[in-house]
């Protein structure tokens, strides 16, 4: 999905602004939306992809003005009033073990291999950033069988597969005007890699 939230690699926002000291939580209602989410996550009423996916689709204007646990609290709203279309919220509907799964394969890749991101472009989640499409990199992690956040964020079951960390260039994700000899790692999904 291509919304305001992907902003890596984007230009025209300015210099990222880091706080010093910064305190976690700027005001009392933001501890609240914290450990709302931690209560609805945690006995299973939502997934964490489906909570990302909602935090995608917050208004684009909320998004850039309502800071990060406002996001949080629209994407909450949003989730509360999907569920009660529904028929409301049902404690336990997800699994709530890790996102680790065994594999019924081998993986695809291996360390030093050279992958090429697939550029996929899907109107649900997904845990393919845009800056990272059509890029080439290198598999310096193989991390085993993980929950495909794609499908599970919209109830179409955990379809396990590899992640692997991959490493790009600042320059091929970002182009010259990257800063010089930086890196990124980026966790890919097996299906959004094909062989360079």
């Amino acid at each position: 999905m291509d919304g305001i939230h992907d902003l890596g690699g984007k230009q025209g926002f300015g210099t990222s602004l880091a706080e010093r000291d910064e305190a976690v939580f700027h005001a009392t209602w933001e501890k609240r939306v914290f450990a709302l989410a931690g209560l609805l996550l945690g006995t299973g009423c939502f997934v964490v992809d489906a909570f990302r996916h909602a935090i995608e689709r917050v208004d684009p204007t909320a998004y850039l003005a309502d800071g990060y646990y406002g996001r949080w609290l629209g994407a909450l709203e949003r989730l509360e009033r999907e569920a009660r279309e529904r028929g409301g919220l049902a404690a336990g509907r997800f699994p709530l073990a890790g996102a680790g799964r065994a594999l019924e394969h081998e993986p695809r890749f291996r360390v030093g291999d050279r992958v090429a991101t697939r550029d996929l472009q899907r109107a649900g989640h997904t845990r393919l950033p845009a800056c990272g499409r059509r890029r080439q990199g290198v598999v310096e992690i193989v991390q085993g069988g993980w929950v495909l956040p794609d499908t599970r964020a919209h109830g179409q079951g955990e379809h396990p597969q590899c992640v692997y960390a991959v490493r790009f260039t600042g320059e091929s994700l970002w182009g010259e005007t990257a800063e010089p000899r930086t890196s990124v790692c980026l966790d890919l999904f097996e299906s959004y890699l094909e062989p360079a």
